[in-house]
């Protein structure tokens, strides 16, 4: 039975035993009520006390992450060129060259993410130098990079293919840049998402007769369609919607619908892209070009509809490939990007309202807890978790169940036990998506609050509850530095309209709005203070003793 409804009966009988001298009329007394409030307020005393008890759970588990992330980072690090200060593509095979498809966009880019949030002279000195040094020497045809052999100190290949330069370009941008971008704003890895953007479609070699495309692969199609659907966004700039509304057209008004037309889709990577992307044009274009959005809804729908179909098996989760035509199963692994596939479905419930999508997400969530448990992902990758994981958390934001949360709690740690001790995690690019979900993980559990500098011996997590924040931060050492608390991104990162779920982003979860002001108090000493939105996500400053520990509850305040 729930302790806060035990607490209410006991509450209850005390009331019924202090008023049953006045038959047919309920009063209180004077003592009758002291005894309820007090027995109130010693409830939410409690409860609040566990609060701040999850919160620093939530601390120690974050804390752990971010050790391991770090520890990631400086374990691929001892393998960097000596000369060029790259990472090669892998441990054991291709160590000899660094490339856009794989070390650029699965490793690098995720190095670059954690020491922008727990070492900042790494972040701005060794990380960025790796930026600059891959822009110098591996840009082939105008900005698109190239294979780079670091034996040769040039290209790996004598010729540049302009199709191998595409793929890797679009999955650089797509993998690497634009999750750094979602996170960071504005910064030379944005700038470097842009120039190579834009010179992907400066050298567009395929006709069609919606104008010329990067490629006539759906993995490279559905990339630019998220792709330019954000940075149309971000930028402002028409020219980015009108190369989306080219793939939108190929796909969905000519001979190319995903479910319509293609007999082989796959609803794992690699091909389940083109089917969020479309959907991430799809949302654009409602905010955007509302007419066109009516022109692609029954093609929209369409696609959603026979995936659904033919495309599950009997928990919702996905099948790695299926024939759409004929409704053939052609691969009956279950897809470890399972929400990625999803978060398209819900970003149409979200524009929509058809209630149907949103209901099969959630019967794929409500399943994980008992039939997901040690699933083998990606014959057992730490690459398989992370997509797996990072399904559940981006679907966790939008619906908080508390089975979802708890299987995520449990395949964490069956992520991190692959780590080798030397922070290698199985020696290939796929490490970075390791760190990638680490911390995604770990911002979920300190509810998107950072701490500036970071430190191994600071513990800091935290909860919400009714739009209330409560934070915990605990020192070993003294520790003198600022608390920096999340915003929302998606608007001011990159000005979408709406935060619909994305591939590879960073979900927020408490966020400040620099316009609002904010109480912020210390519970540990009754202290408050008020801080407008901006100094909050600029960062408030605090000072901890060795063994301190600070509670705080920080609230909006209402106008």
């Amino acid at each position: 039975m729930n302790k806060s409804f035990i607490s209410f009966l006991s509450v209850f009988f005390i009331f019924l035993q202090l008023t049953a001298h006045t038959p047919g009329k309920i009063s209180l007394s004077i003592p009758c009520l002291a005894i309820l409030q007090n027995n109130h307020h010693t409830n939410l005393k409690s409860h609040i006390q566990a609060l701040f008890q999850q919160s620093l759970q939530n601390g120690k588990q974050a804390n752990e992450g971010f050790i391991r992330c770090l520890n990631f980072v400086n374990g691929w690090l001892k393998y960097s060129d000596p000369q060029t200060g790259l990472i090669p593509r892998n441990l054991q095979k291709d160590r000899d060259i660094w490339n856009a498809k794989d070390c650029a966009a699965d490793n690098y880019p995720f190095m670059v993410l954690t020491s922008s949030i727990l070492d900042q002279s790494l972040f701005q000195g060794r990380m960025l130098k790796m930026l600059q040094t891959e822009r110098k020497l591996t840009s082939r045809i105008g900005h698109l990079p190239d294979t780079y052999s670091f034996s040769k100190q040039d290209f790996q290949y004598s010729e540049a293919d302009l199709n191998r330069i595409m793929f890797g370009a679009s999955e650089y941008i797509k993998d690497g840049l634009l999750p750094l971008t979602e996170w960071l704003g504005n910064s030379p890895w944005s700038e470097r998402m842009i120039e190579i953007l834009d010179d992907m479609w400066k050298y567009a070699p395929i006709k069609t007769n919606y104008g010329n495309l990067v490629s006539t692969n759906v993995e490279v199609n559905g990339e630019m369609l998220q792709t330019l659907s954000r940075v149309y966004w971000m930028t402002g700039d028409e020219k980015y919607l009108e190369w989306a509304i080219r793939l939108g057209d190929y796909y969905l008004l000519g001979g190319q619908h995903p479910t319509r037309d293609l007999r082989k889709l796959r609803l794992r990577d690699h091909g389940c892209e083109i089917v969020s992307g479309l959907c991430e044009l799809y949302a654009t274009l409602h905010f955007a070009r509302p007419e066109k959005k009516k022109v692609y809804q029954s093609h929209i729908h369409e696609m959603l509809d026979r995936i659904l179909q033919v495309g599950r098996n009997e928990h919702g989760l996905f099948y790695n490939v299926i024939d759409p035509v004929n409704g053939k199963i052609l691969n009956d692994g279950i897809a470890d990007t399972w929400g990625y596939t999803y978060n398209g479905f819900y970003t149409v419930y979200l524009i929509d309202g058809i209630e149907k999508y949103r209901q099969a997400t959630l019967e794929a969530l409500s399943h994980l807890n008992d039939h997901y448990r040690n699933f083998d992902w990606e014959h057992g990758s730490a690459d398989g978790y992370a997509d797996a994981i990072e399904s559940a958390l981006n679907l966790l934001n939008r619906e908080p169940l508390s089975e979802v949360a708890e299987w995520v709690d449990s395949q964490i740690k069956v992520m991190w036990n692959k780590q080798q001790p030397e922070g290698i995690i199985e020696g290939w690019h796929g490490d970075g998506n390791f760190a990638r979900t680490t911390i995604m993980y770990c911002l979920w559990k300190t509810q998107g609050v950072t701490i500036d500098p970071w430190r191994k011996d600071l513990i800091y997590g935290a909860m919400q509850e009714n739009g209330q924040l409560y934070l915990n931060i605990f020192a070993k050492a003294n520790w003198r530095g600022k608390v920096v608390f999340d915003k929302p991104r998606h608007r001011l990162n990159i000005r979408l309209p709406l935060d619909w779920p994305r591939i590879n982003q960073f979900p927020e979860w408490f966020t400040i709005s620099p316009d609002c002001k904010y109480m912020v108090e210390d519970v540990l000493s009754g202290d408050r203070r008020i801080f407008s939105g901006k100094e909050l996500i600029e960062g408030i400053p605090l000072k901890l003793q060795s063994g301190q520990e600070k509670r705080y509850l920080v609230r909006e305040i209402k106008k």
